[in-house]
């Protein structure tokens, strides 16, 4: 596929509810990538999972209906061509946990043409601006596949610390994959 160069024709912007299966199809497509051929598998997910199950959808959905600070709340921002075709997306949610306020969990996806183009710094920049500007959170974590190299090479650059790593974690197709959580503190 070819690879397209990420710069004034990408619009970073919040995702809006009437935007949501729109959304949905473009998770779909990269579900459907994760752990094909050279690319790593990017989610805790079956090779043969084929998308978006309810359970999801509704934690998405009712995510971006919560405002900030109340339990449940989550913010997207989907990065669209000049098409309006998503390109990439990357979200911020509470934790569960009560007394967790001050830390967001951080999950993003970029597109199999728009990658290794700067997207996912400027998906990172954005959000931690926004952190900055519109929340009181100290802390971004975020959790990933240990195999996922590139992943975790741009959360390093963007100056992620790795916090340690939960070895065989998962069984996916009847493979051990270890889990490394990462985070990056945002103010004192």
């Amino acid at each position: 596929m070819e690879q397209v160069q990420v710069g004034k024709e990408f619009e970073i912007s919040l995702l809006n509810e009437q935007s949501l299966e729109v959304f949905f199809n473009y998770l779909d497509e990269q579900l459907s990538e994760s752990g094909q051929g050279e690319v790593p598998l990017f989610q805790p997910l079956a090779r043969s999972h084929t998308g978006m199950t309810d359970e999801m959808k509704l934690r998405f959905s009712q995510g971006l209906v919560t405002q900030y600070s109340e339990p449940g709340w989550r913010q997207i921002w989907v990065a669209q061509d000049c098409d309006g075709n998503i390109r990439g997306h990357i979200d911020l949610r509470g934790h569960p946990e009560d007394h967790t306020e001050h830390r967001a969990l951080l999950g993003m996806g970029v597109h199999t043409q728009a990658r290794r183009a700067g997207l996912g710094k400027r998906f990172i920049r954005t959000v931690e601006q926004w952190a900055i500007d519109e929340s009181e959170l100290v802390w971004l974590d975020l959790w990933v596949l240990s195999n996922n190299k590139p992943a975790i090479g741009l959360y390093e650059s963007t100056g992620f610390k790795k916090l340690g790593e939960v070895e065989d974690m998962f069984r996916i197709d009847n493979e051990s994959h270890h889990f490394t959580r990462m985070a990056k503190r945002l103010r004192g």
